[in-house]
Parts: C-alpha cells; sequence; structure tokens
C-alpha cells in the first residue's frame, strides 16, 4: 500500500519519506532513531540521513522441496556481523541504518528472522518484543516455515518460534557468536566434507550416514566409516547411534575405539517408545559426544535428538525443530514434528522427574547402561518390524533419506567466502591415476597439494587456477602468489619433503570444480617427480 495511506504510523510518516514509486508495507524499529526492518516494492536510494541495504540475494536458503529457512546458523552469524560493522560504522554514525527486504514473502519470512535474532542477541530484547515490533504498525504476518517433505504443509513453524528456538539455546549455551567458528561450520554441512552439524556443541552432531567406502557415486560423495574418525577423536566423540538400516560394518567403528548402537526405524516414521527410551539411556549413559546418523541425518536423527532436547533442556517442540533448522535445515519431517509436539509433554515430565533425584555415581549410570544392553539384545530382534520395513534401505527402492540426501550432493559449491581448505581434515576421495600430459581441468577454484609419505601428509594449499598445459598451470599458480619466487619456494619446499622416498609417495590434488560439480570433488593421483619437475624447470628464467 501507499506509503500516504499510513499516516496513523508515527515511524513510516517520519522515517521514510520516498519518492511516490516507492510502495512500503510495513515498518519496525529496532532502535529508537537508529535500526529498522522494512518491506519495501522497489530499491531505495540511501540518503543523507539513511542509509539502506538488504541481504535477500545474499544470504538465501538451499532448499530440499517447497522448504525455505530459517537460514542456518553461518548465515545469522554473518547477518549479525554484518549489521553490527554498520552500526558501528564512522560514516554512518548520523544515520537511520533500515535492513529492508522485498514483497516476496519467503525472502522476507528468513529477513524477518535474521533481524529479530539479532535484536534477541545483541539488542537483549525477549522473542515476544522482537517479534512484537516486526507485526507493530501496518506490518502484515509473515509467511510461516514449512519442512523438507515433499507433499503438502502439515506443521507451520512461525517467526516467534525461530526466535524463541534461538533464545532458549542461548541461555543454555548452545552457541556464542563471540566464539563461533563460521568457518568450520561452512565446510563441515558441505556433503563433500562430511556433512555434518552440531546441534548441541560437546553433545550431539547429527550426520549424514557413512558408506562401506569412500567414492563418488552418481555424482554424490560418500564416506567410509574411517572418514570421520581424525574429526571424532579430536571433538570427544565417543559414541555413534545408527538409525537406519545397516549399511556398513560397526564393527569399524568400535575397533577404532567408538561405542556403537542400533536403533532402527523405518525412513521418515516416528520412534516407538522402546527406541525413544534406550536412546535417552544411551545418551544419558555416555561420556563425550554422541554422534547421531539415519540416511540423510535430517529426519529420524532430528527427531531423537530433539526429544532430549525437550527433556534436558526443557525446549517446546517448535523451539526443538527450529533451533535443529537453524543448526542442520532441513531436519525434522512430516509426521516427525507432530510426534514431537505429541511427546513434549511427557518429555518435560521425565526431565523434570530425572532433575528431582540426586545423581548416580558414574558407575552406577553405566552398571544401569550394561544391564540395559543384556535385556534389549540384538536391536533389530527387539524392536516390531516388517519386512518391508527394510525396502530402501538396503537400496531395493528410494527413501526419503535418499532422496534429500541426493538433492543436497547435487548443490553446487559456493563461493570461497567460507574459509581456507581443512586440508588436515580432509576424507579419502574416489581416486584416478592420470600423467602430467593429461592433466587437463579448467575453471577449477581451490587447489591443495598433497604428498603421502609413508603415512605422513604434507599439505599446502593455495586459491590457484588450473589450466591444461604445464606452463598454463604455473602461470596461473604464480597469478595466485605474490611473486614467482614464492611459487618456486613452495615447489622446492614440497620436493624436499619427499625426499628419497618419491617413487612411494603420491601427490593428490584435491580439486572442486563448477564445470563438473556433477562428479562433485574428486582426488586426481599425478606422477609427483614429473610434476614437480615440469613445473620447476618451467619457472626457471
Amino acid at each position: 500500500m501507499p506509503l500516504d495511506s499510513l499516516k496513523h504510523s508515527a515511524i513510516l510518516s517520519t522515517l521514510f519519506k520516498m519518492a511516490d514509486d516507492i510502495e512500503l508495507i510495513g515498518a519496525s524499529e529496532f532502535i529508537k532513531d537508529r535500526l529498522y526492518f522494512a518491506t519495501l516494492r522497489s530499491k531505495p536510494k540511501s540518503t543523507a540521513n539513511t542509509h539502506y541495504f538488504c541481504t535477500d540475494d545474499e544470504f538465501i536458503y538451499e532448499n530440499f522441496y517447497a522448504d525455505f529457512g530459517p537460514l542456518h546458523l553461518a548465515m545469522l552469524y554473518r547477518y549479525c556481523c554484518k549489521l553490527n560493522k554498520k552500526l558501528k560504522s564512522f560514516t554512518l554514525t548520523r544515520k537511520r541504518i533500515v535492513h529492508y527486504t522485498s514483497f516476496d514473502q519467503r525472502k522476507r519470512a528468513n529477513a524477518a528472522v535474521l533481524i529479530g535474532a539479532y535484536a534477541v542477541i545483541y539488542l537483549k530484547k525477549t522473542p515476544e518484543e522482537a517479534y512484537r515490533a516486526l507485526i507493530s504498525g501496518s506490518n502484515s504476518s509473515y509467511l510461516p516455515f514449512r519442512d523438507a517433505s515433499f507433499g503438502s504443509c502439515t506443521y507451520n513453524l512461525t517467526i516467534l518460534d525461530c526466535l524463541q528456538g534461538i533464545r532458549k539455546a542461548l541461555q543454555h549455551g548452545f552457541f556464542d557468536f563471540e566464539t563461533f567458528d563460521v568457518d568450520e561450520y561452512e565446510h563441515y554441512e558441505r556433503v563433500e566434507n562430511g556433512d555434518f552439524n552440531w546441534i548441541v556443541p560437546g553433545k550431539f552432531l547429527a550426520f549424514s550416514g557413512p558408506h562401506p567406502k569412500s567414492k563418488i557415486e552418481n555424482g554424490y560423495p560418500l564416506h567410509a566409516p574411517e572418514a570421520y574418525f581424525p574429526y571424532f577423536r579430536q571433538h570427544n566423540v565417543t559414541s555413534v547411534v545408527r538409525l537406519n538400516k545397516k549399511i556398513y560394518d560397526a564393527q569399524r567403528f568400535t575397533d577404532a575405539g567408538f561405542d556403537h548402537y542400533d536403533l532402527f526405524f523405518v525412513d521418515g516414521s516416528t520412534p516407538s517408545d522402546v527406541i525413544t527410551r534406550r536412546f535417552l539411556h544411551i545418551c544419558e549413559s555416555t561420556d563425550g559426544a554422541v554422534a547421531v546418523h539415519c540416511k540423510a541425518g535430517l529426519g529420524r536423527t532430528g527427531t531423537l535428538i530433539g526429544c532430549y532436547l525437550m527433556k534436558h533442556y526443557r525446549f517446546t517442540a517448535a523451539e526443538t525443530i527450529a533451533w535443529i533448522r537453524f543448526c542442520r535445515p532441513g531436519s525434522v519431517i512430516g509426521p516427525q514434528q507432530h510426534f514431537l509436539e505429541e511427546r513434549q509433554a511427557a518429555m518435560w515430565m521425565q526431565g523434570d522427574v530425572q532433575r528431582s533425584q540426586p545423581k548416580q555415581p558414574r558407575g552406577v549410570s553405566h552398571l544401569t547402561s550394561s544391564m540395559d544392553d543384556l535385556a534389549l539384545g540384538p536391536t533389530h530382534t527387539t524392536i516390531t518390524t516388517s519386512p518391508n520395513d527394510y525396502i530402501g534401505e538396503n537400496g531395493l527402492c528410494m527413501t526419503q533419506g535418499d532422496k534429500l540426501r541426493a538433492l543436497k550432493g547435487r548443490r553446487q559449491p559456493r563461493s570461497a567466502t567460507t574459509g581456507a581448505l581443512r586440508s588436515s581434515s580432509l576424507i579419502s576421495w574416489h581416486l584416478f591415476e592420470i600423467s602430467v600430459e593429461e592433466f587437463s581441468l579448467s575453471s577449477l577454484s581451490g587447489i591443495a597439494f598433497h604428498v603421502l609419505m609413508n603415512s605422513v601428509l604434507f599439505t599446502m594449499e593455495s586459491n590457484a587456477y588450473l589450466s591444461a598445459s604445464a606452463s598454463q598451470i604455473i602461470h596461473s599458480m604464480v597469478h595466485g602468489y605474490t611473486c614467482k619466487s614464492s611459487v618456486l619456494r613452495l615447489l622446492l619446499h614440497l620436493y624436499h619433503l619427499m625426499g628419497a622416498h618419491h617413487e612411494r609417495s603420491s601427490l593428490y590434488c584435491f580439486t572442486s570444480s563448477v564445470k563438473t560439480v556433477s562428479t562433485g570433488a574428486r582426488l586426481i593421483r599425478l606422477n609427483p617427480s614429473h610434476l614437480f619437475l615440469t613445473l620447476y624447470h618451467s619457472l626457471l628464467p
């Protein structure tokens, strides 16, 4: 509606003196005479007194189906950094700052969550106060978020639910933007880098189900259990819970020192009381963090972790769903949303009872856990299933988890705003051998050289671009450094690291190609001596 029809709003009438062709449907004040949120039909021009900015095309949700938000934690973090910088900017000191969004209801809802969450985190507003500002005056209602299922939406997640989830997570210390590692989050949430997210740091890590062998299958990177061992050990993950049908041998985890539990239930369904109790007991009896996975690590995984959040932190079901989706978008799907609503009261009651009792000694807790294992026996024999429950879990047809994981695997790598490759944690990729003459890849971003010598990995990283020939490769590498001599030093350093072992060593180039995104990330094994000598001599005068 035109601005002149909103004379009842003091904020709108005094602040937004725009051209007649700019249509506005609502505005909210978050800091008096300083910070505002507005919904505008077209892009406004900043003035001497007002600075406008929009994030609709900067922070974009990667959907599975018809889901469109909320945006994940890394985007929220980057938004908060952006807004803090503007509020502290000397050049904007005397200006009103307006975060504006478009009439696109999906983008508008995500933008509202961003500034609402900022108000909760940094302005210390309650979720209700922030939401009240968003709907004040002539602001129209916001489109609620939905799940990542293919069918129709049966559960609405509101803006207020999201803000309450943020506030509850903040109260319990689940995140702190003063110490939040945004590069790590953005790296590991990518399929090619492991596809995992912390839901409760130090306690729950949700990840996509491992496979028997690390490889690229139909353009989708699959990771073996061993790919996760270094990260799990570094972050005190001591237990793994599998919720899908057996694909890999659990002994690969147990032989490596991890506890492993199987609690299968059908993809897309909800857990039985037996499975829920067993899961909670495992997590309550475990020292260290618990890594939970199903097929995609979204539906079943988020549902059981959600039960723990409701029991131990008194999250509401809506707060639970919101927080888990902030951490791992697409989590908790279809009937699982209603399951959490139905289980909320019981989880709260169980948690209240448990907290009212004196804590048991650790030995008693472990003894109880051991007895529970004996009582239940092998997981699959204690849970009522039918043969059809396993169809799709072993590759006979595509299940919900298969489809979601495939959709996530097709996403194109984002630009290099996510920091350097964490090559020390690189997992085992699919390999194929080529010679230097055959090394013809173009439009590659992010090259990391690895010399594998007697099981010791030495790493150098460059944000270079590669072309077809050795001379072109060198030219592109030099372009990525300050001078040619630095490239020479890099090559000499790597070559000397190989030393007398070069015949038993291999050079691996980790590549992520925009043009070959369908094949995913790859490792290319080269002849190290040939490559180094060719490149070195190409650089000599």
